[in-house]
């Protein structure tokens, strides 16, 4: 007896917050009468959604064109020999190679199968999906106005792909591979779906999550983090690891926390797209839980040790 293939939770996901988009906010109006939350969580979700999707879109499709086409060898052609060369090197050629964070651990795990350096395996991961083109552009539509958050985001990433990368070289840590991913078996095509679906999913959560934030957490309670430099720079850092947004699209998110200061939606733009839950399980089940554990607390306070000197610097 043939049994009907479970209905993936992402596209469920999508297609709800699709139909919201379509429908608009009003569609909360019907049965909730005057209820002002529900309207302005509704506004707040669709407007995150709208203006993010485009961009996850064309950062996918782009991203998975790279994957599949682009061959190893052509980022193996480009890396120093020399390993403190090799870091820096990867970290600007994974920001030329735009990519998502689900392509970005088995893209670093096959280049580690093909003779790459670890560390400059790691700085290419941590970088593809947080300073490549499409990222910066929905950056700057995010925040107009303010060139010096897209500045700030692409040097505060690299900063952290480096010196990740070049710790990992100094602690002598391998990558090892345990399994080969698939994950563009299905051409061209195929990665566009699984990613559009997975990235899709948490965009629409992420979303829902900074509406409910907006509406639900009272405005003292907020002001009393954003108030604290550095506390709120680390409370934006663990939402993002907690919220795992699609790096194409994060920047609408955390954009829509007026209450923040800029170095603490930084904060957001560059821990998350470096280690998140998602990027962690991803990155257990491909090296190894012992490397997960070190490499995701190792880039977690890299980033915000990085975004306060950034910020200070730049913001």
């Amino acid at each position: 007896m043939r049994t009907s293939a479970p209905v993936p939770l992402g596209l469920l996901l999508v297609l709800g917050a699709l139909g919201l988009v379509v429908a608009g906010p009003e569609v909360f109006a019907i049965g909730i009468g005057s209820a002002p939350a529900l309207q302005t969580w509704s506004t707040v979700f669709v407007a995150i959604v709208l203006q993010a999707l485009p961009y996850l879109a064309l950062g996918v499709v782009v991203g998975a064109v790279v994957t599949v086409l682009v061959p190893d060898r052509a980022l193996r052609a480009v890396v120093p020999a020399n390993p403190t060369a090799a870091v820096p090197v990867a970290a600007v050629a994974g920001a030329a190679l735009p990519g998502c964070e689900c392509g970005s651990v088995p893209l670093a795990a096959r280049l580690v199968d093909r003779g790459v350096r670890p560390s400059a395996a790691l700085a290419f991961m941590l970088s593809s999906p947080a300073v490549n083109p499409v990222v910066l552009v929905a950056t700057a539509v995010a925040f107009p106005g303010q060139p010096r958050m897209v500045l700030a985001r692409a040097v505060s990433s690299l900063v952290v792909a480096t010196v990740v990368g070049w710790l990992w070289s100094r602690l002598g840590r391998p990558l090892p591979v345990r399994r080969r991913s698939h994950h563009h078996d299905g051409g061209v095509l195929g990665v566009v779906t699984h990613d559009l679906l997975h990235a899709g999913g948490f965009l629409v959560v992420g979303a829902a999550c900074a509406a409910t934030l907006d509406v639900a957490v009272p405005p003292t309670w907020v002001g009393a983090v954003a108030g604290v430099p550095v506390l709120s720079v680390v409370v934006l850092g663990l939402l993002a690891v907690v919220l795992a947004v699609c790096s194409e699209a994060d920047a609408f998110v955390v954009a829509s926390l007026t209450a923040f200061s800029d170095t603490a939606k930084l904060a957001f733009l560059v821990v998350g797209p470096a280690i998140d839950v998602k990027l962690a399980a991803m990155q257990a089940g491909t090296f190894g839980t012992p490397v997960a554990a070190r490499l995701g607390p190792l880039t977690f306070v890299v980033a915000i040790a990085t975004t306060l000197a950034v910020g200070t610097a730049i913001l």
